[in-house]
């Protein structure tokens, strides 16, 4: 399916980055419906101009017509719309989400759709600290990364729907990744980054501490504003390639609490040259973005 002005497209969850899909497309100019349970980010979008049609619980009628479907729920509450409200769905429908796992979610939902409808999944590599539609912003997107998680179920012409999502919504780069790579790729760049900045918050109980800190923290910080119902389902989700992940970490942090007590200044020194080498290839890639 080639999306275009005419297709119907129908957000399902009108949080943070549903929000920022809906302002994405509407942006581009194209229709978008979408469904969310607080009646409160349908009105925001309503009144805003985000979308042209909002219920607050599965609408027949508004399933029935919607050519591209793009779900932005908990994973488990994807799982369970998908059982109760497929039968709603036109034939030919295309299916995507915005889901931060796909091992344990890609193969239990397409086995369980039915055969004339597709869903093929994707991961946008973006987000806020903050929740809800009202923060939702569409240029969070320009500098990020789009991953499409295809299976050997996935037909060429879903791959390209979901990648012209991407393309629509402005993605600096798209990517390809197989359910099992993306959640081990997610464990390090995602999860453990997140893991860390919590263990950041909590393992020094100096009061007053906002006082005192500088950028490096707040930085270092900024992502330990997390929604805890999302991130613990997530993580507990998983959990193999997280622990995975945080072991090597925890193998790499105890080299160089060995070198301090070693007080090896040539070794902490040379982590340091790896640590900045390897940093300014993030470095290039944004500048290239920027051309």
């Amino acid at each position: 399916m080639k999306i275009d002005k005419k297709t119907n497209i129908l957000i399902i969850g009108l949080g943070i980055i549903g929000g920022s899909y809906a302002k994405g497309f509407a942006k581009a100019g194209y229709k978008v419906n979408a469904i969310d349970t607080d009646p409160d980010a349908i009105e925001f979008a309503l009144k805003n101009d985000i979308i042209a049609k909002g219920a607050t619980e599965p609408d027949r009628h508004m399933i029935e017509s919607a050519d591209l479907l793009i779900f932005a729920l908990y994973p488990h509450v994807f799982r369970e719309w998908i059982e109760k409200n497929q039968w709603y769905l036109k034939s030919g429908a295309v299916l995507t989400d915005v889901t931060g796992v796909k091992g344990c979610i890609v193969r239990d939902v397409q086995n369980m759709l039915r055969d004339d409808c597709e869903y093929i999944a994707a991961h946008p590599m973006a987000g806020c600290e903050r929740l809800g539609i009202h923060h939702s912003d569409e240029k969070i997107f320009y500098d990020a990364n789009y991953i499409v998680v295809p299976t050997e179920k996935n037909t060429e012409e879903a791959v390209e729907t979901c990648r012209q999502v991407g393309e629509i919504l402005n993605f600096a780069k798209i990517s390809y990744l197989n359910p099992e790579d993306h959640d081990e790729m997610i464990g390090f760049v995602s999860q453990l980054t997140h893991c860390i900045a919590m263990s950041l918050m909590t393992c020094n109980h100096t009061e007053k501490l906002e006082d005192y800190t500088g950028d490096s923290f707040r930085d270092l910080t900024r992502i330990a504003r997390i929604d805890e119902t999302l991130w613990s389902e997530l993580f507990l989700l998983n959990k193999d390639a997280l622990l995975h992940q945080m072991k090597l970490f925890t193998m790499e942090i105890s080299k160089l609490e060995r070198m301090l007590m070693e007080a090896d200044k040539e070794g902490i020194k040379d982590m340091m040259k790896r640590s900045t080498a390897r940093r300014k290839l993030f470095d290039k890639e944004k500048q290239e973005k920027n051309i």
